[in-house]
C-alpha cells in the first residue's frame, strides 16, 4: 500500500476507533472488553501470517521491538479504556491530538530528527494551552471526568514516547509480524488485568459490544496497527503522529451524532488551540521563512 492511502485509511479507523471502545465496554466492562479485542487481533495476525507465508522474526532487535511496543500497547490501551467509562469518546480523540507534540519533543532528544526552534516551542505552548481547556470542560461534567482525563493523558504520553522508542530500535520487521509480536507481548498483560478486575465471564454480552469488540479486533487492531507500524519504518515520526490533527473533529462530530454526546465549548475551542500548535509546530518556521 502507498503511504498516502496508508495514512487516510489509518486516519479512519483512529476517527472511530474511540467510540467503538466505548459501546464495546458497554454492559461487560472495561478489563474484559480490552483484553477480547486484542485476543482476536492476535488469532487473525497469526491466520494471516500463515496464509500470507510472512516471516516472523525473533533475533534482538525484533524481540527489543516487540517488548516496547506491547508494554506501550498494554500501558495506552488499559488507561484508555479505563477512562472510558468517566469520558467521551470526543474527548479521547481530543486528548489524543497532543500526541505530535510529545513525540516531536522526544524525537528532537532522543532520534535527533528535528532542532527544536522557537516555532516549534510556541507550537507546545498552544497546544498546552488548548489542552488546559479541555481539561476546564472536564471540571464541567463531573469529578469523574478529571480521573479520566488525567490517565487519557498518561496514556497519550505512554504512546507517543513508545513511538520514539520503537523508531530507535530501527527493527525492520514486517508491520504483521510487529503487529502479531506486539499483541504477544501485551496480551498476558491483559488477561492479568481482566482477572484481577473481574474474572468473570459476562452474563449477557449486547450486540453492540460484540459488534464493536470485532470491529476493533480486525480493524483497530490488526489492520490499524499493521498500517501503523508500516509507517513507521518509512516516515518520521512527527510526521505519522500528524494523523491526530484529523481525527479529533471526526471522532467528535461521531459521538455527538451516534451516541448524544455533549461537546462543552471549552472543549470544541481546547481542540482548535490544540490543533493550530500542531500546524505551527509543523510548518511555523517554513511560514516564518
Amino acid at each position: 500500500m502507498s503511504l498516502p492511502a496508508a495514512f487516510v485509511s489509518v486516519i479512519l479507523i483512529w476517527s472511530t476507533t474511540p467510540l467503538a471502545i466505548k459501546w464495546s465496554a458497554m454492559g461487560v466492562g472495561f478489563s474484559f472488553a480490552v483484553f477480547s479485542r486484542m485476543a482476536i487481533g492476535a488469532l487473525l495476525c497469526v491466520a494471516l501470517l500463515v496464509m500470507l507465508r510472512i516471516r516472523f522474526p525473533l533475533h534482538r532487535r525484533a524481540c527489543l521491538s516487540y517488548l516496547a511496543s506491547g508494554l506501550s500497547m498494554f500501558g495506552t490501551m488499559v488507561l484508555t479504556y479505563w477512562s472510558s467509562q468517566y469520558v467521551s469518546s470526543g474527548m479521547i480523540s481530543v486528548l489524543f491530538g497532543l500526541s505530535p507534540l510529545i513525540t516531536s519533543l522526544g524525537a528532537a532528544l532522543w532520534l535527533k530528527e528535528e532542532a527544536i526552534t522557537p516555532s516549534k516551542i510556541a507550537g507546545m505552548l498552544l497546544g498546552l494551552a488548548g489542552l488546559v481547556l479541555v481539561f476546564r470542560g472536564g471540571f464541567d461534567l463531573g469529578n469523574g471526568a478529571i480521573v479520566g482525563l488525567v490517565a487519557l493523558f498518561i496514556a497519550v504520553v505512554l504512546q507517543s514516547f513508545g513511538l520514539v522508542w520503537i523508531k530507535w530500535i530501527k527493527d525492520d520487521s514486517p508491520p504483521l509480524a510487529m503487529t502479531l509480536g506486539t499483541l504477544m507481548v501485551a496480551l498476558p498483560l491483559f488477561l492479568l488485568v481482566w482477572w484481577l478486575a473481574d474474572g468473570h465471564w459476562p452474563a449477557r454480552l449486547p450486540e453492540q459490544a460484540v459488534a464493536a469488540t470485532v470491529y476493533l479486533g480486525v480493524f483497530g487492531s490488526v489492520l490499524g496497527f499493521t498500517l501503523y507500524y508500516y509507517m513507521i519504518k518509512h516516515m518520521q515520526a512527527g510526521r505519522i503522529a500528524l494523523i491526530t490533527l484529523v481525527t479529533p473533529v471526526l471522532a467528535l462530530l461521531l459521538g455527538h451524532g451516534m451516541n448524544n454526546e455533549t461537546v462543552l465549548p471549552h472543549v470544541w475551542v481546547g481542540m482548535v488551540s490544540i490543533a493550530l500548535g500542531l500546524c505551527l509546530h509543523r510548518w511555523g518556521g517554513r511560514w516564518l521563512a
